[in-house]
């Protein structure tokens, strides 16, 4: 490990936690190889290029295109036209998608990020309102540029022009059939690296399994396992728990474990995370269980230690406070109890850094 991806690692791997001390410790921590990389077959291609070759993208873009005349992307199915312009409970202006920023990310992942970062797109707008949301300029008030699917291709070809190992696509529920046409035309253009469906976890069903065939890498949120506090916490999103587990084992079925090539870099599969939050209101115990149980202990996990108390997570006693050390700790305690083997590398190293200090 170079001393630019150890501080890469304090920086983003766990917020206060990491920052907090025990440096050296850690750094040997992570040098520490948790197990070998699955290697891919050869010849590998990604997945919407092999649906071009079977003859069978065009028509995924239509099919997507056509729920934009009644919108159901998400379980909230407003049923707005937005091919019309009408605007929905995400408050995307239409069809048309609205990007924030697109650039290299050092804070993902690290089989997302290898040495030359994750291309990520960030779009505007949500079809959640986490009254916690680190980033609710953006998603809440909808910071960015319209933009359409043709600039949406250019963007990605720039990312993998310069050296960039995915297409991470962040917030993309909303925007979906965009992504979709999108990433049709870069391809003819020559696109060919692994496309990141990076979501919060709010995904209709029938939209995920729109995507079969086109997206590479799931990358979706688990936030809560109780219906109560995902209602109190996400605008009113009662059923969030029941969506989000049917759209994760979905997306499973689809893509399976992650597959990585020779230097660990992601190619394939699904990632999971799971944000520890005060209080045990994310239901993490419930949560590593279900993983286990309905899915698979191989599955790649990341439990995050980033809690922030952000946007309008004062207004809220309960989370309104920073997690404890101790919580972390228990949190990825129940993730070993649980049996899961693919735990995120640096939330393993924060977890073993901080056992040693307790």
């Amino acid at each position: 490990m170079t001393r630019r991806e150890f501080l890469r690692l304090l920086l983003y791997g766990g917020g206060a936690l990491a920052l907090s001390g025990c440096a050296r410790r850690l750094e040997r921590i992570v040098k520490e190889p948790v197990s070998a990389p699955t290697k891919p077959t050869r010849n590998w291609k990604p997945a919407y290029v092999i649906l071009e070759e079977q003859g069978k993208f065009k028509e995924k873009v239509e099919q997507a295109y056509s729920i934009f005349e009644r919108c159901r992307l998400c379980p909230r199915r407003c049923g707005v036209n937005r091919l019309a312009g009408k605007i929905g409970y995400c408050r995307a202006p239409g069809k048309t998608a609205v990007v924030y920023s697109y650039h290299p990310h050092f804070g993902e992942e690290l089989p997302l990020v290898g040495q030359f970062g994750s291309g990520t797109i960030f779009f505007s707008h949500c079809n959640l309102r986490c009254v916690f949301c680190q980033n609710w300029p953006i998603a809440h008030e909808g910071l960015g540029k319209e933009v359409t699917d043709e600039e949406i291709a250019e963007m990605m070809l720039h990312l993998q022009q310069i050296g960039c190992h995915n297409i991470n696509l962040v917030t993309p529920t909303h925007v979906m059939p965009n992504i979709v046409r999108a990433t049709r035309i870069a391809m003819q253009e020559g696109l060919r690296i692994p496309l990141v469906y990076n979501t919060g976890g709010y995904d209709a069903l029938e939209a995920v399994q729109l995507l079969d065939g086109i997206v590479d890498i799931y990358l979706p949120d688990l936030k809560f396992m109780d219906g109560e506090q995902s209602y109190r916490y996400t605008g009113g999103a009662r059923d969030y728990p029941e969506v989000a587990k049917k759209a994760i084992k979905e997306m499973y079925r689809q893509v399976g474990n992650l597959v990585t090539d020779g230097n660990g870099i992601a190619l394939h599969g699904l990632m999971i995370r799971h944000l520890v939050m005060p209080n045990r209101i994310a239901g993490t115990k419930e949560f590593v269980r279900w993983v286990a149980e309905e899915l698979s202990t191989d599955t790649y996990v990341n439990i995050m230690a980033q809690y922030r108390v952000e946007h309008r997570a004062f207004e809220y006693p309960l989370i309104a406070r920073a997690i404890t050390v101790e919580e972390f700790l228990e949190a990825f305690r129940w993730a070993e109890e649980a049996g899961l083997r693919n735990l995120d590398e640096r939330s393993r190293a924060i977890y073993s850094m901080y056992r040693v200090r307790s």
